[in-house]
């Protein structure tokens, strides 16, 4: 059983906010997928079924963020999955532009409060996660504001398109392993163009 879960804080005034593309990512999932999400299990809201050919649950957890890992503890517990390898977390992800993904196996938490929290609960960093770019956040604003607001009409757009790509990316981790999707779904952020030295 591979267990994917989105983060996010449940509630109606958190939709649609940057801390919550996990979520997003996961509704693009089972869409795609078929599956529906609607049974409340493990402190989360859940979805069974068949993504690349392996069972999944799609799970919103519904602790709010800084409690992610108590869901996620309970599920791994009761499918008895392997922490390591059917364990693959969604989340937001200042350091990156709106529009990237970036797909790790491990990994500090980077200051994010769910996967902190996860870690906490597993006692290590060592689980697949999908990071989404959500921008970083602009000088003097409070981190917890930022990543609890909402997007501009442009960089809604780009997540968008990203969270389809995502759940792409998800579907490549189970049928092909986390390097396959590395490889193929990583963005790779364009450096500057560098000024032509003149030569007199």
């Amino acid at each position: 059983m591979i267990i994917i879960v989105g983060l996010g804080n449940p509630g109606r005034e958190y939709e649609g906010t940057r801390h919550n593309v996990g979520f997003l990512v996961l509704e693009k999932l089972a869409a795609k997928e078929n599956i529906s999400i609607l049974e409340k299990k493990h402190k989360a809201i859940i979805g069974k079924g068949v993504v690349a050919g392996a069972k999944c649950i799609l799970a919103k957890p519904q602790t709010y963020m800084n409690l992610s890992g108590e869901s996620v503890r309970q599920m791994l517990d009761y499918y008895k999955a392997d922490e390591t390898s059917e364990l693959i977390v969604i989340s937001d992800d200042i350091s990156l532009e709106p529009g990237q993904i970036r797909i790790r196996k491990k990994g500090s938490a980077g200051g994010h409060n769910g996967l902190k929290n996860i870690i906490a609960h597993l006692g290590h960093d060592s689980f697949i996660r999908v990071k989404m770019g959500v921008g970083e956040k602009p000088r003097g604003w409070d981190l917890a504001d930022y990543v609890l607001g909402r997007f501009s009409p442009k960089d809604r757009e780009a997540v968008e398109e990203a969270a389809d790509r995502a759940a792409d990316a998800i579907h490549t981790i189970i049928s092909e392993g986390a390097d396959a999707a590395m490889n193929q779904f990583n963005s790779v952020k364009k450096a500057p163009l560098e000024p032509e030295a003149t030569k007199s």
